[in-house]
């Protein structure tokens, strides 16, 4: 007797432990989610944020724009980012702090070429600042800072911002001739502390 009484034992809180890990995986939380500031513009940037545990999610996104030129700018950019998140409340409730890996391709214009000044390089060689842009890649580094709030049951909106520490790596043309303006060999490689991600995501519950 005392040994069946042992084992219905064992099998109910065998049982209640198996729930009790379906419950909470459930409750690991799926998001997915489009930036609806870039939209407007016409800049595709999804994601999808995963609950791994009660304060912590992970987040990959990927921004594509597909402009050669936007208000007389080159603007080719494409990147995917991966992001640690920690929330001080509970996952996708209002403050947290983020760690984010992104890595980029580019065909673009950078904000300080954007001037008629001239532009004369190592060669002699003399050009106007703003017929000048640059392909390359990059990657980068960088810490995200945000605040996401509940619509209801399903919407999310989450506004943020990431800063980081860029390393590029291009070859600069002149859109006139065609000709490279600067004189490396092979790619031209810069260093830059910049804000590189941000907006305000509309997330939707898938799980």
């Amino acid at each position: 007797m005392l040994k069946h009484k042992f084992i219905t034992t064992s099998i109910a809180l065998l049982s209640a432990g198996i729930l009790s890990a379906q419950e909470q995986e459930q409750e690991k939380s799926l998001y997915l989610k489009g930036n609806a500031l870039f939209a407007t513009i016409g800049v595709l940037n999804i994601g999808l944020e995963k609950q791994i545990s009660q304060k912590y999610t992970l987040q990959g996104d990927v921004f594509i724009s597909p402009w050669k030129s936007f208000a007389g700018h080159e603007f080719q950019y494409y990147s995917v980012s991966l992001e640690g998140r920690y929330y001080f409340n509970e996952a996708f409730s209002r403050w947290y702090i983020g760690a984010n890996l992104a890595a980029s391709a580019f065909v673009l214009q950078k904000w300080s070429y954007w001037s008629d000044n001239p532009y004369i390089n190592s060669n002699n060689e003399t050009f106007i600042t703003s017929n000048l842009y640059q392909k390359g890649v990059s990657f980068i580094v960088g810490v995200t800072g945000g605040y996401q709030f509940k619509v209801n049951d399903r919407w999310n909106i989450d506004v943020y911002a990431t800063v980081g520490t860029s390393q590029d790596f291009y070859k600069g043309y002149d859109r006139v001739s065609g000709k490279r303006y600067e004189s490396a060999q092979k790619f031209n490689k810069s260093g830059e502390f910049l804000p590189y991600r941000g907006g305000v995501m509309i997330s939707y519950k898938l799980k």
